[in-house]
C-alpha cells in the first residue's frame, strides 16, 4: 500500500510541477507560435525557476517537519514554530547589509548560521524531547527575538529601496528568481532529504523512547546533532533565496504520519512530497487569483496553515481532557 501511495504523491507532485511550468497556458501557447523565443524566454527563465523552487523548498521544509516532530516526539513541531525559520530569515538579513541580496552563497550561508543557532538556543531552553507548552513558548520567544532583531536590522536599512526590497522578501516569494538562484536553493534541500532519509531507523526508534533507541544501538547524542544540521541546512538554503514561508513544515508531516501509520522515520519521503505538492497548488492559487497582483506566497500558506493549527492544538487539547 505504501508504495501505491508514494507513485500516487509521485504523480500529483509533476502534475503540479507542469501545471505550475505552463500556467498561464498563453505562454506555453507561444513557444510553438511565431513568438517561440518570447515564449520560451518565459517558461526557461520565469516559470521553471519558480516552480523548481516550489518544489525543492516545499520538499526541503516538510521533511525536515517530520524531522524536527519525531526528533521532540511532538506533532506541534515545525521549523517555523521552532524558531528555525525566524533565526534563518534573521542570518540572512544580517548577511544581505554586509554582502549584499545579490550574493546566493553569502546569504545561504548567513541563513543556515542561523537556523542553526535557533534550533541550538531551542534544544537548550527546551530540551530535546519537551512538552507541548514548553516546546511552543521556547519557540515563540525564540521566534520573538529574531523577528524583534530582523525588524531592526530592516528600521535601520540604508534607503527605503533596501528596507523594501528586504521587507518583500521576508514575506516569503517565488517570483523574479533565477535558475541560478534556484540551483543554490536546491541543492541544500535535497542533499537534506537524502541525508534525512538514512536517518528513518533511528527516528523511528525515538518513538519507542531515548533509553529504548539507545539499547537498539542509536547514538541520541549523534542523531539529535545530525537532524538540527541538516534542519538548519535544508530550511536555511531555501529561506536565503525565498525568504521565510511558513506551516509547510507543520501540516505536511501531519497528514504523512497519517499515510505511514504514524511511524515518525517512514513519514520523511511522503511529507517531502506532500509539501512538494503544497507548494506549487499554493503557488498556482497566487497566480491564478484575480487581485492584480501577485501576493507574497509566505502570506498564503499562512493564512492557510494558522487555521489548521489552532485546530490542531484545540484537537490535542480535546484528546488530552477526554
Amino acid at each position: 500500500m505504501s508504495g501505491r501511495i508514494h507513485a500516487l504523491l509521485l504523480l500529483l507532485v509533476a502534475v503540479a510541477f507542469l501545471f505550475s511550468v505552463a500556467t498561464p497556458w498563453a505562454d506555453l501557447a507561444a513557444v510553438f507560435s511565431e513568438d517561440r523565443e518570447l515564449g520560451t524566454a518565459i517558461l526557461v527563465e520565469l516559470r521553471l525557476p519558480r516552480a523548481l523552487l516550489a518544489l525543492v523548498y516545499g520538499g526541503a521544509l516538510a521533511a525536515c517537519g517530520a524531522a524536527v516532530q519525531a526528533l521532540f516526539a511532538n506533532p506541534l513541531a515545525s521549523p517555523d514554530l521552532t524558531g528555525t525559520t525566524s533565526g534563518a530569515a534573521l542570518g540572512a538579513v544580517v548577511t544581505a547589509y554586509l554582502a549584499g541580496l545579490g550574493s546566493p552563497l553569502a546569504l545561504s550561508l548567513g541563513a543556515v548560521g542561523g537556523a542553526l543557532a535557533a534550533l541550538a538556543l531551542l534544544l537548550a531552553l527546551a530540551g530535546p524531547r519537551a512538552e507541548t507548552a514548553t516546546l511552543l513558548l521556547a519557540g515563540l520567544a525564540i521566534s520573538a527575538l529574531a523577528g524583534a532583531l530582523t525588524t531592526l536590522a530592516l528600521a535601520l536599512a540604508p534607503s527605503p529601496f533596501a528596507f523594501y526590497d528586504a521587507y518583500e522578501w521576508l514575506m516569503g516569494s517565488l517570483v523574479d528568481r533565477s535558475l541560478v538562484q534556484a540551483a543554490f536553493a536546491a541543492v541544500p534541500a535535497t542533499a537534506t532529504i537524502l541525508l534525512l532519509l538514512r536517518l528513518r531507523r533511528p527516528l523511528d526508534s525515538l518513538a519507542l523512547g531515548e533509553e529504548v533507541a539507545g539499547s537498539m544501538g542509536h547514538d541520541i547524542v549523534s542523531l539529535r546533532r545530525q537532524i538540527v544540521c541538516l534542519t538548519a541546512l535544508g530550511v536555511g538554503g531555501c529561506v536565503a533565496i525565498c525568504g521565510a514561508i511558513g506551516f509547510v513544515g507543520l501540516v505536511a508531516p501531519i497528514f504523512a504520519r497519517r499515510l505511514t501509520g504514524g511511524h515518525p522515520g517512514r513519514a520523511i519521503w511522503p511529507a517531502a512530497l506532500i509539501g512538494a505538492l503544497l507548494l506549487c497548488a499554493a503557488d498556482l492559487a497566487v497566480r491564478s487569483a484575480p487581485l492584480g497582483r501577485t501576493l507574497p506566497i509566505g502570506v498564503v500558506t499562512a493564512l492557510l496553515g494558522a487555521p489548521f493549527f489552532l485546530w490542531l492544538v484545540a484537537h490535542m487539547r480535546w484528546r488530552i481532557g477526554r
